[in-house]
């Protein structure tokens, strides 16, 4: 029975922060976080996020240090570890590691965006959607990576959601000027991202366009799922739009259902067609049903 601690390595907030786990109960790993003077705001469902500056006061009150990888290690054998993809707010780390590939140096730029996708009112539009299309584009991109400017399109493509069709995607892009202006971009490459966040509107890239069609086919994978990743995803679209009665909701599904069938292609790339096409036909036939 121990509680341990990672080196603060995750910068966030003008520091870096450590995380504080416990081998045998989030019970013990909580009472000790009290004892340390850590508030209840930093914790994180299995973990405390804990600021750089009380990693030696942790240490000295008991905490086990080890590396990174041992106390992910630690967590998952103790059975207390949930899984990322069942919270937003576990992605931070993924999708940090995979910001830092993309435009490093830009933490506050990160760290904007994923509140962004933070946002309690998203279910579907959330970081998991995110991470879910950034791995879509590593399956679409293989063994290449993705241009930067699609990767960046990624991340901009819902920064902006409210529900409303083509508003969001218009004000995403609008946001993506921005901001990647001031982060000194280079104007044709701001414009392309631009123009791929506006493209996730209709999704339908011309013919030719290679990075269009990586984007607009990772943004709809998630159509290919599986039956039961189906009936998540449906649910959780559901809950986007709460605020919408019933029978609203449903005629106006059923009329984006439609418009999804009536592409043609559906899916742009090869390799897409070939992962999801199949898949995305039956669920939405299934759904319209």
């Amino acid at each position: 029975m121990a509680v341990y601690v990672d080196p603060p390595l995750w910068p966030a907030h003008g520091t870096h922060f450590s995380h504080l786990i416990s081998d045998t109960s989030i019970e013990e790993l909580h009472a000790f976080a009290a004892a340390a003077g850590i508030p209840e705001r930093a914790f994180d469902g299995d973990h405390y996020d804990v600021v750089e500056a009380r990693y030696r006061a942790l240490v000295a009150a008991g905490a086990v240090p080890v590396e990174g990888r041992i106390l992910v290690r630690k967590l998952i054998a103790s059975g207390l570890r949930i899984p990322a993809r069942q919270r937003g707010k576990a992605l931070k780390v993924p999708l940090l590691n995979r910001w830092s590939e993309v435009l490093p140096g830009h933490d506050a730029l990160f760290l904007d965006l994923l509140d962004r996708w933070g946002e309690g009112h998203r279910k579907y539009h959330g970081r998991t959607h995110l991470l879910a299309v950034l791995e879509a584009l590593d399956l679409l991109a293989d063994p290449a990576a993705p241009p930067r400017t699609v990767l960046l399109a990624a991340w901009f493509h819902d920064a902006v959601y409210r529900g409303v069709a083509d508003q969001d995607e218009e004000e995403s892009a609008r946001l993506a000027e921005d901001r990647l202006r001031h982060a000194g971009l280079p104007a044709a490459e701001v414009d392309e991202v631009a123009r791929l966040v506006r493209l996730t509107a209709g999704h339908r890239p011309a013919p030719g366009d290679d990075a269009g069609a990586l984007l607009s086919d990772a943004d709809l994978s998630v159509l290919g799922g599986e039956p039961e990743a189906y009936g998540r995803y449906l649910a959780a679209v559901r809950e986007d739009f709460a605020h919408i009665g019933d029978a609203d909701f449903a005629a106006g599904r059923a009329a984006v259902v439609r418009q999804l069938l009536q592409l043609e292609p559906l899916f742009h790339t090869s390799r897409g067609r070939e992962l999801w096409q199949a898949a995305a036909r039956r669920n939405l036939r299934g759904e319209l049903g």
